[in-house]
């Protein structure tokens, strides 16, 4: 009796695949036609189960054979009319979605971002400087007093510690104030000659349309034997050229700062009014664009410098103030507010 029900199951399992596989090929194949094929082998009063009602027959040793037959072939047959149904419902999917959707219709065309105009400008003046051996230096933004401060000789009683200016996490540590402590850390590490240029975000307690609490600077720092202020003024000249135009005119003023000695200003001549005077520059007919200095002896003196042998200069720049220029923009806060409509221009 186990080889006769075995036989049956067989031929149950030949009979089943080959139908199966003829439907899989007929353009009349559907959801409702194979439902019926399972339930026809698989279902209650199925041919399976027919045949599965003669087990009692059977010693309880070929029970199991024949239970295990059986559910094999109910396995393989059932995965084979799911993956059948499953791939119905798919291609009617597809066919639904194309009548919704005309697909030969040109596709959305995609938006290319562009990288900020400040990090456009900043860039660019880094590539400027890397034309005279200048190197990409970076800095942590929160900052000592030490760094801050002290080494490059300020000292306590100066106006730039006020907390106006500064923004204090503690006594000993603040925000950065401007990127020049790179030239510390920098300076610590690396023995003359060197040349830096040190691009990043600095904070102050300041705000308004040509001012924010947070901004860009960019600085520079030459130190090596025998450099000069007419070394400084050369290298700046080429710079508002090469970032305006080389016609643009520019001038040197006296100025301070504690960290160079001497120290200027430097001015360009209005690129909106050509120098006529209008009301960006205060009817003047200049703009001020960068602080600079040859490096004071005693920030030397701080990174064990010999300033008998050693001499440099420094300068520093506002990077929102040179694109804002560039570009006659006339708020500062544009550059944070992200519109894409503003953006866009650059």
């Amino acid at each position: 009796m186990f080889d006769a029900l075995s036989q049956k199951l067989k031929l149950i399992q030949e009979e089943a695949f080959k139908e199966l596989s003829s439907l899989a090929i007929s353009p009349a194949i559907n959801e409702k036609n194979l439902e019926e094929l399972k339930i026809r082998y698989l279902g209650r009063n199925g041919k399976l189960t027919e045949v599965l009602k003669d087990i009692g027959g059977l010693s309880e040793e070929d029970r199991p054979k024949i239970g295990q037959q059986a559910n094999g072939i109910k396995k393989t047959l059932s995965e084979k009319i799911n993956s059948l149904l499953y791939s119905l419902k798919e291609e009617g999917q597809k066919k639904e979605f194309q009548k919704m959707c005309d697909t030969s219709l040109p596709s959305r065309t995609l938006d290319i971002g562009k990288r900020h105009p400040l990090i456009q400008t900043m860039e660019e003046i880094s590539h400027i400087f890397s034309r005279y051996g200048f190197q990409v230096a970076e800095g942590p933004e929160i900052e000592t007093d030490y760094y801050n401060f002290e080494a490059l000789n300020i000292p306590k009683h100066h106006p730039a510690r006020d907390m106006q200016d500064t923004f204090y996490i503690s006594e000993d540590v603040v925000l950065r104030t401007h990127t020049s402590p790179v030239q510390i850390h920098v300076m610590e590490k690396f023995k003359p000659p060197l040349r830096i240029i040190v691009p990043g975000v600095v904070y102050r307690h300041d705000d308004d349309t040509s001012h924010s609490p947070m901004f860009h600077q960019i600085e520079g720092l030459l130190v090596d034997r025998e450099v000069s202020f007419a070394h400084l003024k050369g290298i700046l000249t080429y710079f508002v050229h090469e970032i305006f135009s080389s016609k643009t005119k520019v001038r040197f003023r006296p100025s301070f700062f504690p960290f160079t000695e001497p120290s200027a200003e430097l001015d360009i001549e209005c690129v909106l009014c050509n120098g006529k005077g209008c009301s960006v520059c205060k009817n003047s007919g200049w703009l001020e664009v960068a602080g600079c200095g040859m490096v004071h002896p005693k920030v030397f003196e701080a990174v064990n410098y010999d300033p008998q042998i050693f001499s440099g200069f420094a300068f520093g720049m506002g990077i929102e103030r040179i694109t804002m220029l560039r570009y006659g923009i006339d708020n500062i806060k544009l550059f944070f507010e992200n519109d894409l409509r503003f953006l866009r221009q650059f």
